[in-house]
């Protein structure tokens, strides 16, 4: 068999894993970012000023936030749990450490620095847990894309087949998720009067990159015939199709109904689409093709699980226009986004719930279908994720609020203090401010796109220069880390020189 067969078949045929061990999973990145907040205003505790070398940045946000996740997927995968219980021991020992050494409210009771935190005021314009939502996402699909090819890397977590929960199936749902929460109709200014294809023009002018990058994909694995895994999206489709189609579809509904019923579309498009699925040969069409054989004559035919899937990412796009809606509401205080924490908690478990009833009574999870039980885990692992950012930087605001002039870049700033605390002598964003370029989150946020790229283009490059899939622990180790070095690095050098290679 040859070496592209060999790649190919080494991830077809995977069922997926449960949905406790991805939801588990989900912790380990807000635990990263938290640590290293954590370990920055301890440092600032330590010395008086916050760590200015940019090299010393870049390399602790690598450490803490690249190289953990590297490891859980691949090598320590079989005790992600204690894994994650080791880092939150170790972020709860931070934190009682920043508590005792404190420089303000040093004989203020618990209850009263609880409720000062309360209401702590926070800068209403900037939401960093929706930045670091989407940059995480590209950061550790970046890291899958490569480490599925390993087989250090479990074949549970991999793309299933038909059927099933895989951490790469979440990823892309993910994708979309993410880029819909700041999408144009998301972010449109109150009061503000556009024409009605406004945005459909604006949308035309933003996926173009991501029609010439699909059609660039395409060739390249075509002309170097590289190994691709076919029942994914199709022949001659690729995720790059997916997202611009889906972009420009989702605008266009939106030019027809108010965008505060996205959320209508969306329950609309996922239950006709499930219905479609369940009640007429278009299931077995998706499977199976139009010969019930695998037939992939003709485009559609061809492309099929690519062309139908669309209807299901619309639907998540759509559900999370209204998510985004919701969360870009104006709010200042600490108090009003834990009362956001709480709407979302509950949200997510009326999604689990429904999830359930589905899986049970209708159809499981299908990423290569795109189905109704799929939507639903999208959009509450999506909530879920950003849920837990949230949180981490909501413990960062709190840590600040005891430490005098300490800033942690991509993370809320003390904007307003409670007047009741007569032993603060400085507003927290008075200090001295480390410099942005130091920091990775926002580096990679400022070329996302390019970083994604970057990151389909080394992966081809790996799978061409070393065998994957008969490498051993030590070398996949080595790849993976000085893959996502360069990955990074890259980005890192981009925003040291202030470059932003994005002209769409």
């Amino acid at each position: 068999m040859s070496q592209k067969l060999l790649k190919e078949e080494f991830v077809s045929n995977l069922n997926g894993t449960t949905l406790l061990e991805i939801s588990i999973g989900l912790t380990l990145a807000p635990l990263c970012l938290l640590s290293r907040g954590l370990l920055l205003i301890l440092y600032f505790l330590h010395y008086g000023r916050p760590l200015s070398s940019k090299n010393a940045h870049f390399f602790l946000d690598f450490t803490v936030l690249v190289v953990p996740p590297v490891f859980c997927c691949t090598v320590l995968a079989t005790i992600l749990p204690w894994v994650i219980l080791s880092i939150m021991a170790f972020c709860a020992g931070l934190v009682y450490n920043i508590y005792c050494r404190r420089m303000t409210h040093i004989k203020v009771p618990l209850q009263q620095i609880l409720s000062d935190f309360l209401s702590t005021g926070l800068d209403p314009e900037y939401i960093p847990s929706i930045t670091v939502f989407r940059v995480y996402v590209n950061v550790l699909t970046s890291i899958s894309i490569l480490a599925v090819d390993f087989p250090q890397y479990p074949r549970r977590y991999a793309k299933t087949e038909t059927f099933g929960t895989g951490v790469m199936d979440l990823g892309v749902g993910s994708f979309v998720f993410g880029n819909a929460v700041v999408c144009p109709e998301v972010r449109m200014k109150p009061g503000a009067v556009q024409s009605k294809f406004f945005y459909i023009t604006r949308q035309f002018f933003a996926v173009w990159p991501l029609l010439f990058l699909g059609f660039g994909r395409l060739m390249s694995v075509k002309g170097v015939e590289y190994h691709e895994h076919v029942s994914e999206y199709g022949a001659h489709w690729n995720f790059f199709f997916t997202l611009a189609i889906v972009r420009m579809a989702a605008s266009l509904l939106l030019t027809l109904f108010p965008v505060r019923k996205a959320w209508l579309i969306a329950v609309m498009l996922a239950v006709v689409y499930e219905c479609f699925l369940t009640f007429t040969p278009l299931k077995a069409f998706i499977l199976h093709g139009s010969d019930g054989q695998g037939s992939r004559a003709g485009f559609l035919n061809a492309n099929r699980e690519g062309v139908f899937s669309v209807i299901g990412y619309l639907a998540i796009y759509m559900a999370s226009v209204q998510v985004g809606l919701y969360l870009i509401k104006k709010r200042g205080s600490v108090q009003e986004w834990v009362g956001v924490m709480y709407r979302i908690l509950w949200a997510i478990l009326i999604l689990f719930l429904f999830l359930g009833v589905i899986q049970t009574y209708v159809e499981t999870v299908s990423r290569r279908m795109a189905n109704l039980s799929f939507c639903i885990w999208v959009v509450a692992h999506g909530l879920s994720l950003f849920s837990l950012f949230l949180a981490a930087d909501l413990v960062l605001v709190f840590a600040k609020l005891l430490v005098d002039g300490v800033t942690v870049p991509c993370s809320w700033n003390i904007a307003q203090t409670s007047v009741t605390n007569k032993k603060r002598d400085l507003e927290p964003q008075d200090g001295p401010v480390p410099p942005r370029s130091t920091c990775m989150v926002s580096a990679v946020n400022k070329n996302q796109l390019l970083y994604f790229l970057l990151a389909n283009v080394l992966t081809g490059l790996v799978n061409v220069m070393v065998d994957t899939i008969h490498s051993n622990a030590i070398l996949a180790m080595f790849v993976l880390h000085v893959y996502m070095l360069t990955n990074c690095l890259v980005m890192h050098i981009l925003q040291a020189k202030n470059v932003i290679l994005k002209w769409w």
